[in-house]
């Protein structure tokens, strides 16, 4: 039995897998990265979260970022230093947008020289924080590898379901690939009931939902619930 490959990997761009963008939000501040937090996460972006140097170059080390959201005034280690410190070591591979409650255009200027790719004045508005993300990933874009234009062949064996893989994507993008497939996969098998998936795979509803809606994956309607 051959099942519809296009089922399995739906996303919101014609069909194909989202690419979802994460931002590393560094700050000491536990409620400003909790608020941004929920702001990225709720217009689709992955969130990293760091609260000082150390754990900004951990976050580093684990997943290059698209974007990092760097405050200036922090402990030890301020946002300038840090950002000096990834300049000089050849780290400054994505763009750096910094933040200070405290800032002049002195200090915007000298972050901006280092490298920064722009300036974030606290209390930051909703509307200016995405416009200024937005913007910065859209003059910092990469063309990355486009997917096969061919696409999965899925094969029924025993019980299991045996799919291609773009492994030449680049991790995030195959793993974003992947993670479409299995979660297409088990909402047309449990038609739609976001309660049996969850229950299945071992994740909360509102994971599961958040999950759904950072792959662009609209769950389908239960058998039942169409309009006659």
């Amino acid at each position: 039995m051959r099942e519809d490959p296009a089922a399995f990997a739906a996303g919101r761009n014609g069909g194909g897998v989202m690419t979802i963008k994460n931002v590393l939000v560094v700050d000491d501040e536990a409620g400003i990265r909790e608020l941004l937090s929920e702001i990225l996460f709720d217009e689709g972006y992955g969130v990293q979260l760091a609260e000082n140097a150390a754990q900004a170059r951990q976050q580093l080390e684990q997943q290059r970022p698209d974007i990092v959201l760097l405050d200036i005034w922090m402990p030890e280690t301020d946002g300038l230093t840090l950002l000096k410190e990834w300049v000089a070591q050849g780290q400054l591979t994505m763009p750096v947008v910094m933040m200070s409650g405290h800032g002049t255009i002195e200090t915007a200027l000298e972050a901006t020289r280092i490298g920064a790719a722009d300036f974030l004045e606290k209390p930051i508005a909703l509307k200016k924080l995405l416009a200024t993300v937005a913007q910065v990933l859209q003059r910092s874009s990469i063309t990355l590898p486009a997917p096969p234009a061919k696409e999965p062949e899925l094969v029924a064996v025993e019980g299991l379901v045996q799919v291609e893989l773009p492994l030449d994507l680049p991790f995030r993008e195959a793993r974003e690939y992947f993670d479409a497939l299995y979660l297409n996969y088990h909402l047309k098998n449990a038609e739609g009931n976001i309660s049996d998936i969850a229950d299945k795979i071992g994740l909360e509803r509102t994971h599961l939902y958040r999950k759904l809606k950072q792959l662009g994956i609209k769950p389908p309607k239960k058998l039942g619930e169409e309009k006659p």
